[in-house]
């Protein structure tokens, strides 16, 4: 059994000695170390003639891909909002950093955000605003340079995040890409027709389906 009656405030001896099986023995150009200080010297010598990968900010601007998740932006479809003031992306938000206002329109949508506003202060960068929305209407950009002077300029109103669709293709087409792999083909729905709920994108789609009937559905749209 263990001694356990040592005084433990007594100093104890280094137990990597010489006799010590997993202690590796340094050779006598290792006990120099000049050999290797000058091998580490080599090394940066060598490397400082490589290319140069370092990316001169901000002149030179990275350019993220369709997967990178930016700030969220409000896309701008034929000169209006897809927005139709749902509210999912505000429940949705975990740092609650989305709050709009809903109002009555004319138009085909019926509602429209009266005030959409987004506290840059308090968004993760998620991507849940984007999950739920069903009129693709918010999504992720590629903007990351962002700066504020104020904790108020950090608030980014309607206008402030309104943006083209033509602008934001690359983010369009990967949800496109990224969805159409979680539901198949069945759920191919069309892009012209964003003012309504999900279902009504899909020319195949019958509420009167059952989820099996659903499934062999989509398992017909495969294999054809």
């Amino acid at each position: 059994m263990a001694d356990y009656t040592q005084n433990l405030d007594q100093p104890v001896r280094n137990a990597l000695t010489a006799n010590h099986e997993n202690e590796r023995k340094l050779t006598f150009l290792e006990r120099l170390y000049l050999p290797e200080i000058f091998k580490g010297l080599a090394y940066t010598f060598k490397t400082m003639f490589k290319p140069d990968v370092t990316m001169r900010y901000p002149e030179e601007r990275w350019d993220p891909p369709a997967i990178f998740r930016g700030r969220p932006v409000l896309v701008k479809d034929n000169g209006k909002e897809r927005c139709v003031a749902c509210g999912l992306c505000a429940r949705a938000c975990p740092p609650l950093a989305i709050s709009m206002q809903a109002s009555e329109t004319e138009d085909e949508k019926e509602r429209y955000p009266e005030f959409f506003e987004i506290n840059m202060l308090r968004c993760i960068y998620c991507g849940f605003c984007e999950e739920v929305c069903p009129e693709e209407a918010i999504v992720m950009s590629k903007d990351y340079d962002l700066v504020f002077h104020s904790r108020a300029d950090a608030i980014y109103d309607k206008e402030r995040l309104l943006m083209p669709k033509e602008d934001l293709k690359d983010r369009l087409d990967f949800l496109k890409d990224y969805r159409n792999k979680q539901f198949g083909k069945f759920w191919n729905y069309k892009e012209d027709n964003n003012i309504h709920s999900v279902r009504n994108r899909d020319e195949n789609w019958d509420t009167g389906l059952s989820l099996v009937d659903i499934l062999e559905a989509k398992k017909d749209s495969v294999q054809n």
